[in-house]
């Protein structure tokens, strides 16, 4: 396992879990969105979009038949123009930025949004943003990460992409408190939601980085590498079951197994196309509706939680 996967796997394995800490607040995310206070809530989610014309295809063909109720989009990747567009022509779609601080594909690669002198931490040997989450985090600079999305966030719209929330691609900005401070700051400063996992015992000390308006995220659900094609079903049915009262999000990534996506994600068969065929067609499946009512969740959008800050 490369140290991409590490790294991936990682994030996703801290995103799962759940604990109590963070702000206290004397309502429930679901009681100041006006729903019971044990209503179970669920975001589900496309990441990645503007990576490649096949994941923006999937993922806008979800939103329009409300698969998924919410995306992010990454804003330094070369299809962004095409979710401009989009954007544009569906006012309503929950769109947020995917904050992006890295290039993970062997032969696909981007740098950053701002001028290269003023962030020249991001940059790895290649000339590319660092392609992990592990040196990405030793080497950025909370300044020149700070600088870098902004630049994302103001390319976004001037684009004409109106954000509803900001996260963060492959975990970097929850890798350390100063980077996570810098994922914060510009939050808030934007007045935009934003992820914030329960992370059991908070080791990191996020919590209290938080303001009492903020919405923190009870639990996250994704796909990891040591699930199995022939699981992909049963994996998101035992998480759907296993959700309990307050907010979570399902994240999925989405795309078409097809020659594009193949080319972007050569060599690397956890969240490449093929994956993301499998994601695609879950979402899209009639079998995930029904799981989402036998279980009594209750979607939202990122939309909503804007509404509370």
């Amino acid at each position: 396992m490369n140290v991409r996967v590490v790294a991936a796997t990682a994030v996703a394995i801290v995103l799962l879990m759940v604990s109590t800490s963070g702000p206290a607040q004397t309502k429930t995310v679901a009681e100041r969105l006006g729903y019971p206070a044990d209503a179970k809530l669920l975001i589900v989610h496309a990441d990645d979009l503007a990576v490649a014309h096949s994941v923006d295809a999937a993922s806008f063909d979800a939103l329009n038949k409300n698969a998924v109720t919410s995306a992010s989009v990454m804003v330094p990747c070369p299809w962004l123009s095409e979710v401009a567009g989009y954007a544009k022509d569906h006012p309503d779609a929950d769109l947020g930025l995917h904050l992006t601080l890295t290039s993970e594909w062997k032969s696909y690669r981007w740098g950053p949004v701002e001028s290269k002198d003023k962030v020249l931490s991001l940059f790895d040997l290649s000339g590319y943003l660092w392609p992990d989450t592990a040196p990405a985090a030793q080497n950025i600079k909370p300044e020149e990460a700070e600088r870098e999305i902004r630049a994302q966030v103001e390319r976004a719209m001037a684009a004409g992409i109106h954000p509803t929330h900001l996260d963060s691609h492959m975990g970097v900005l929850f890798a350390k408190p100063d980077l996570f401070a810098v994922y914060v700051k510009i939050a808030h400063e934007y007045h935009l939601p934003f992820l914030a996992p329960r992370i059991p015992g908070d080791p990191l000390k996020f919590s209290s980085q938080l303001s009492a308006k903020d919405s923190v995220v009870d639990s996250v659900v994704m796909a990891n590498p040591s699930v199995h094609a022939d699981q992909w079903k049963e994996f998101y049915e035992n998480a759907i079951k296993a959700l309990t009262p307050g907010l979570a999000e399902m994240i999925v990534h989405l795309g078409h197994d097809d020659a594009e996506l193949q080319a972007v994600t050569l060599d690397h068969l956890d969240y490449g196309s093929a994956w993301r065929q499998r994601d695609y067609n879950f979402v899209m499946s009639a079998e995930l509706q029904k799981m989402l009512e036998d279980n009594h969740i209750v979607l939202v959008q990122w939309r909503d939680l804007r509404q509370l800050k």
